[in-house]
């Protein structure tokens, strides 16, 4: 083995299993192939970083992420496929200046955080936002059932994964006629789901779609048909569709590894059904050992637990520390809990292999052992 190669090759080993919730882990192949085009890419002599937006090697890797999109989801011709900046905090905002219809009210159902910020955005902004059903009378640790929908409202916003508290929707409100909106930032493409029902999804890509810098929004004509003329140029729903994302320059290189990472789904998983059944064993090996013993307690109600965030307690808060300092020296990082609610948390996106899990079981295991 060459010097370089076994620097590279200790690079390598020097990586952690990285539990972070956002940004999070990116495949490895995907990680190479970056590297690898930083510099060149596709023999134009510019790295991807260098290369126009307004260019043919840009509109193709555009068109590839929408086509990847399309097919992962199940999208029909009726939907249009965006690339926003902002992040999906931006779409708190966007979604009533856009979607909110004179005299009608628009409907939340808050289950953490990120809804909460939703709600009080589109307060902000004057609207007639109503939660009709909320988990915060148990701290947001389960999703509520039996959600009423008003088909007077102009839409019904959900949130489909929750980070902070590890609840997830293990089926969507069924809204009839009304459209139903969400945030998929923390569970876009990790598994099946029918988009029929949605007028409008968003994802911010930072944790399971890409890097940080771009949010992906999935929009239906009729909601298009809403848009405001007279809101600012781009603020509007409308800019993006009709410019293809285009109107001014897009985030490129978070858009390129977008479209990289749809690609790994499609072409080395197997496609989403294959990601669903990866994602499925990694939670059901956490939570399976989280189930089976009593020193570690999740704090989400066990029909609504999440397949993304896995949240847990330790005993006492002393413990936690302890078991964060030793994790960390055992290269698996990204485990503290949100700083709202403390605690211990395992983002088990779709990029985190089985192998990093079952590592951290492992190490928890072992901690049990000796600090038990």
């Amino acid at each position: 083995m060459t010097a370089y190669a076994d620097s590279q090759e200790k690079k390598m080993t020097q990586r952690i299993y990285n539990f972070n919730p956002g940004p999070s882990t990116l495949p490895l192949i995907v990680l190479e192939q970056i590297k690898h085009e930083v510099l060149d890419f596709h023999g134009s002599g510019m790295s991807i970083l260098e290369i126009s937006h307004r260019s043919k090697e840009f509109e193709e890797i555009l068109n590839d992420a929408i086509t990847r999109t399309r097919h992962l989801l199940g999208l029909d011709d009726t939907y249009h496929v965006l690339f926003i900046q902002g992040g999906a905090s931006l779409q708190f905002s966007m979604i009533p200046m856009n979607l909110a219809v004179s005299g009608k009210p628009v409907d939340y159902v808050n289950t953490g955080t990120w809804a909460t910020k939703a709600i009080k955005e589109a307060r902000i902004l004057g609207k007639d936002a109503r939660v009709v059903a909320s988990s915060e009378d148990k701290e947001f640790t389960y999703i509520p059932e039996n959600i009423p929908i008003d088909p007077s409202a102009a839409y019904l916003h959900v949130t489909s994964n929750n980070t902070i508290r590890g609840t997830q929707y293990r089926s969507f409100p069924e809204t009839g006629a009304l459209p139903l909106l969400s945030d998929m930032s923390s569970d876009i493409f990790s598994r099946r789901f029918d988009p029929r029902p949605f007028g409008l999804i968003y994802a911010g890509a930072q944790k399971n779609a890409g890097p940080a810098g771009v949010t992906l929004v999935i929009i239906r004509d009729d909601l298009l048909e809403r848009v405001p003329r007279d809101l600012p140029t781009t603020l509007k729903y409308t800019t993006y569709s009709e410019n293809r994302s285009l109107y001014n320059t897009p985030p490129c290189f978070a858009i390129y590894v977008c479209d990289l990472v749809l690609k790994w789904i499609e072409e080395t998983v197997g496609g989403l059904d294959r990601m669903e059944t990866a994602n499925n064993q990694k939670s059901e090996l956490l939570y399976g050992y989280l189930d089976s013993q009593d020193f570690y307690s999740g704090t989400a109600r066990q029909d609504s637990r999440s397949r993304m965030n896995v949240t847990f307690r330790l005993p006492t808060p002393e413990l936690e520390q302890q078991f964060l300092a030793e994790a960390g020296t055992a290269r698996l990082g990204g485990l503290k809990g949100h700083r709202s609610v403390g605690g211990c948390r395992a983002s088990i996106y779709n990029a985190v292999t089985f192998e990093a899990v079952s590592a951290l079981v492992d190490f928890m295991k072992d901690f049990v052992a000796k600090r038990g």
